[in-house]
């Protein structure tokens, strides 16, 4: 249960940097966008594979 928790965390803080990079692409912030990018990339691929791990297991 603990670990959906985290999953929903993660995927929300993924949703968050998503939507940091449609801002920083307004903004033409190159390195903010990569950043924010790469979080978005990172924190999307742990939340669902920690759902899925936790939907199967």
């Amino acid at each position: 249960m603990a670990h959906i928790v985290l999953g929903i965390l993660f995927l929300f803080v993924a949703l968050l940097a998503v939507v940091s990079v449609i801002r920083q692409l307004k903004y033409k912030n190159i390195l903010a966008l990569l950043f924010s990018a790469l979080a978005a990339i990172v924190f999307g691929f742990f939340s669902v594979a920690t759902i899925i791990s936790e939907i199967i297991g």
